[in-house]
């Protein structure tokens, strides 16, 4: 066999191996609010929750279920897009709202996702479905549960996540500069009470097949890329490279 002959083979993510937060690297600005959270009754019913499943033998994704909060730090964070659960299937799920790694297959959200910043701003369809560039500039890509089995979405909701990104939301609202959240679906729109009126808040219909087409308010068309750029500069903030 040819040495190197795989280098640029995509290396497939695990599923999660240890229910600790302690494995879970995130940025300093993030940690009170999460030694606040896994001390509290939800955090530890969550934990314990984990631990049952990955017992039980559950293949969980992510591996990392905080990673959005390892690469955006508070203080960086200008634009807000909330999604619903991980992806479901083996190797998909990175830690990010709507993200894939680098070699996956583009889930149809994402390449829906795609299809309108092409639309909106003409932006040619990256090479790869990783949204950590995006991540990186400020951008927090933040499900609203973190975790999910394989091949059963949904499976974690109700287990505690959602009083964590509750409280996440409810941080980024009330801290820093003005932002812009990005309400895609019904799951993420329910959190419109969390978050102040001096940001901007897009919505629009989930970018799934299901309803990224479907009224009152589709996904594909609703140009929130380029608004959000046009509020950022109005801010006197840089604009995202989407």
């Amino acid at each position: 066999m040819q040495a190197g002959l795989f280098a640029d083979a995509p290396v497939v993510p695990p599923a999660l191996t240890v229910a600790d937060p302690d494995a879970w690297p995130v940025q300093p600005g993030w940690r009170p609010l999460l030694q606040r959270f896994w001390a509290a009754p939800e955090g530890r019913h969550l934990l314990d929750f984990l631990h049952q499943r990955l017992a039980d033998r559950a293949v969980i994704y992510p591996p990392e279920p905080l990673r959005a909060l390892a690469l955006t730090a508070p203080k960086d964070i200008r634009v807000v897009v909330l999604g619903q659960d991980p992806y479901h299937g083996p190797g998909q799920a990175e830690g990010l709202a709507f993200s894939v790694a680098p070699g996956v297959k583009l889930p149809p959200s994402l390449r829906n996702l795609f299809q309108e910043l092409r639309r909106d701003l003409g932006v040619s369809e990256p090479a790869d479905g990783s949204l950590v560039r995006w991540a990186r500039q400020g951008v927090l890509l933040l499900n609203t549960v973190l975790t999910v089995e394989q091949a059963s979405p949904g499976s974690h909701a109700g287990r505690g996540w959602e009083a964590l990104t509750d409280a996440i939301i409810g941080h980024c609202s009330d801290g820093g500069p003005d932002k812009v959240f990005m309400l895609w679906g019904s799951h993420a729109q329910k959190k419109t009470g969390l978050i102040a009126s001096r940001h901007a808040v897009l919505s629009a219909n989930h970018p799934s097949p299901l309803s990224a087409r479907r009224g009152p308010a589709p996904f594909l068309g609703c140009g929130h890329f380029r608004q959000a750029n046009d509020w950022l500069r109005a801010q006197g903030a840089a604009p995202i490279d989407w």
